[in-house]
């Protein structure tokens, strides 16, 4: 602890010839704080980075907090500042636009503190006794989980029991404040909702520094904004995540289709089976969109066996382009027998091309932790820490066929360096009473451009060629009148963000200035500027104005 209170004290000093930090830095000793809060240049340069390597900003320290009450001591602190320090959350650093970083004030490190504590105690990690291990409640089947813990971690402790969470993203290596703060999607969404509509209750520190407990019953209005919240309202320090029975294996299946009705035809009819007895429906239930030969063999491709690639040449391929459906059933050993009559009834109703079909089988947890495999191999080429420009759009089905025209078949040409996902979700899966915003129809896509800008002198796998071609992609929209929405949202201006949450801004405004009034909370994501700004609101003849803050 005298060690901790040293690097502190020295920490703080730092910040005030900084920043003229007005704190006296032994009143924030006596707040008791036992994380560290780092000067460490190696810690800033961590910081100042994410995995979409496309903005840097270099905060002026890191706090690493062994608890929830370091959190709120330092955002507190924070909030009484006079010169706007501000405060950003950051996980596993997965963002893409920075939306985690901040220049004039403290990043804190959610995830990996236990490790950190560890080396400070020189103790194995697993001997670093805390209150924030995932806590899994078997007869309620919930987990209480740290709100920087990865979601592969809370996969692991939940299986010691037989249960696993209901919702899922792609990739397990997020941390769960992180994927609450925008909703949490893949396959399974279609069925249970994201992962912001598998949750029972919250802790959360406020823009005041406040550490509150939230749920349906109990601070509803802070619950609901925190959830898809994009770090506005408060930093998840805990979540109460609910759970099911854990199946032991997965049949994983990938059909090809040439025409772009048909594809989406089939889709929507999966989804629309949500509800039914699990005999009767698909656990999970994806697609991606083929425009490249050499993609449906790569990283999330890799699927089909090298043995017998699959070639665009070799099918009639609607514009050039394929798509393929990919959906799972969840079963246990002693259902092995039925399983597969079971998947076959399904196929039937579905009308893909019919010698197309591959299957695999797996451990369930190799099935939901496929992506890390994947990086894997990306990491031993060297193609993992390069930029990423992703491009995330909730598109509203009834224009999916133009997008699908304009973009995939258009925009894209033939060539794209990444998977280009696209599946349908059921809008009555998603409370709107979150802060996320989705298009007006009952069914929506997303469609995620997940590519990597590679140095290799090909201009179309360039960092600004693609960034262009994300910009074109918006453009088209707008022309077209295509109500697309941004899921995991990125604006330069606070305009373009009145328009996104639309009728939803005033609340979100409403909201701010309840729980963050300074406007101190996630500045990376440029939304809010510090409380001498003008934020704009929507009056009721949908007029912009200001309000001062």
């Amino acid at each position: 602890m005298a060690a901790n209170k040293f690097l502190l004290t020295f920490a703080i000093c730092r910040l005030i010839v900084t920043v003229g930090l007005t704190v006296d830095p032994t009143e924030l000793l006596r707040l008791g704080v036992d994380g560290q809060l780092s000067l460490d240049p190696a810690d800033v340069e961590r910081a100042s980075l994410d995995f979409g390597l496309m903005n840097k900003a270099k905060p002026l320290a890191v706090l690493h907090p062994a608890s929830a009450e370091d959190v709120a001591r330092f955002v507190k602190a924070a909030y009484g500042s006079a010169h706007g320090l501000t405060v950003s959350a950051r996980g596993h650093g997965h963002s893409i636009n920075g939306q985690a970083q901040t220049t004039n004030g403290v990043v804190i490190e959610m995830s990996g503190w236990r490790r950190k504590a560890a080396a400070a105690a020189a103790q194995p990690e697993e001997e670093v006794e805390d209150a924030t291990r995932p806590r899994v409640w078997e007869k309620e089947r919930y987990v209480d989980v740290w709100g920087g813990e990865l979601w592969i971690e809370v996969l692991r402790e939940t299986l010691k029991h037989g249960l696993a969470p209901k919702s899922w993203t792609d990739y397990l290596y997020l941390s769960v404040g992180g994927t609450l703060s925008n909703a949490g999607i893949s396959g399974q969404t279609f069925n249970h909702g994201p992962q912001i509509s598998n949750v029972h209750e919250l802790d959360v520190v406020t823009g005041k520094g406040e550490l509150l407990t939230c749920s349906e019953e109990k601070n509803s209005e802070l619950f609901h904004a925190v959830l898809g919240g994009l770090g506005q309202f408060g930093i998840i320090t805990r979540a109460r995540i609910a759970l099911e029975p854990a199946p032991q294996r997965v049949r994983w299946i990938r059909v090809l289709y040439s025409n772009f009705s048909a594809f989406t035809k089939d889709q929507e009819f999966l989804i629309s089976l949500h509800g039914h007895p699990a005999p009767q429906r698909f656990d999970y239930v994806e697609g991606f969109v083929i425009v490249d030969e050499g993609l449906i063999n790569n990283w999330r491709s890799s699927f089909f066996s090298p043995r017998n690639p699959v070639k665009l040449s070799s099918i009639n391929a609607d514009g050039g382009v394929l798509y393929c459906l990919e959906i799972t059933k969840n079963y246990d050993e002693s259902a092995a027998e039925t399983i597969d009559q079971e998947i076959e009834a399904l196929l039937k109703k579905l009308v893909f091309i019919p010698t197309s079909v591959f299957t695999t089988d797996l451990p369930y947890v190799d099935f939901l932790d496929r992506v890390h495999k994947a990086e894997l191999k990306l990491r031993s080429k060297g193609l993992w820490d390069v930029p990423h420009p992703w491009f995330n759009l909730f598109v509203p089905k009834s224009r999916i066929s133009d997008f699908d025209k304009g973009v995939f078949k258009s925009i894209l040409g033939n060539k794209t360096s990444g998977p280009i996902l696209i599946y349908p979700m059921n809008k009555d899966k998603w409370d709107q009473r979150s802060s996320v915003v989705t298009p007006d129809e009952d069914v929506f896509y997303l469609v995620a451009l997940l590519r990597s800008a590679l140095d290799t002198g090909d201009e179309t796998q360039s960092l600004e060629y693609l960034k262009h071609q994300n910009r074109q992609i918006l453009r088209f929209c707008a022309e077209a009148g295509i109500k697309a929405k941004q899921y995991l949202p990125h604006y330069a201006t606070q305009e373009e963000w009145v328009d996104h949450f639309g009728d939803k801004w005033a609340q979100f405004h409403k909201r701010k200035m309840e729980f963050d009034p300074r406007h101190i909370l996630a500045t990376g994501q440029r939304i809010f500027h510090p409380s001498s700004s003008a934020p704009y609101i929507r009056n009721n003849n949908n007029h912009m104005s200001t309000a001062s803050s």
